[in-house]
């Protein structure tokens, strides 16, 4: 069925404009950035294949331009829409952590953090820095690994914590696999990090664990 098939109330512009865009799902909000289709696909269709292939919105939101090349009918125009869109979300969700206290917002930053680190194939390790009124002033993903691992070093994280001059920091991390649940290298790690910023000062306030569709908090958590 096309756009057109649908009657006026239910197609996804005219649902939007008289309901709000929390009216729509996830295809239907897809397919009013995509607007066409292709030949013998209509646009609702061409929204549903897309988000199956990167496993719904989580994944599209992490995919960059290079990625939507993988799904016939996403020409150069709408490949460049659709990663302004979604880099206009990452930024929008930034901006809001770096002008208030990043935990009088906890869930924001669990949020903006499945966004950037959710569905990356490979391990990320990723800090938060942080200024005295524990706004941010800078996320880095420092540390790049494999399916499995990444080599986090301290002294790489100090250094960088001396050149922002931070105050205090938020580790954050991904798990391919999907599973949350820290590992005790994870806590290890934490542990070790800790040690070695309390020497110069700056306090470590959280590590997350991103997997797909929930963020677990060591602070939260009694780890730290």
């Amino acid at each position: 069925m096309t756009i057109k098939d649908l009657p006026v109330a239910l197609r996804p512009r005219e649902k939007l404009l008289a309901h709000g865009a929390t009216a729509l799902d996830d295809t239907e909000l897809l397919a009013l950035l995509l607007r066409t289709g292709l030949k013998g696909v209509g646009v609702l269709q061409l929204a549903e294949r897309t988000l199956a292939e990167f496993d719904g919105m989580g994944g599209l939101l992490n995919a960059s331009a290079t990625d939507l090349k993988r799904i016939k009918g996403l020409g150069p125009a709408k490949r460049a829409e659709l990663a302004a869109v979604l880099e206009l979300a990452r930024r929008s969700m930034a901006h809001q952590l770096r002008t208030r206290p990043v935990f009088d917002t906890p869930r924001r930053v669990k949020d903006y953090l499945q966004l950037r680190l959710g569905d990356y194939r490979h391990e990320v390790f990723a800090v938060l820095f942080l200024d005295a009124q524990h706004q941010l002033l800078l996320m880095e993903e420092m540390f790049r690994g494999t399916l499995t691992q990444t080599s986090v070093y301290p002294r790489e994280v100090v250094k960088r914590a001396l050149e922002t001059n931070a105050a205090a920091v938020v580790f954050a991390h991904n798990h391919p696999s999907g599973a949350a649940e820290p590992s005790r290298a994870d806590e290890f790690l934490t542990q070790t990090l800790k040690s070695a910023l309390a020497l110069v000062d700056v306090r470590v306030l959280d590590h997350l664990v991103v997997g797909r569709g929930d963020v677990v908090s060591f602070a939260e958590r009694g780890l730290l």
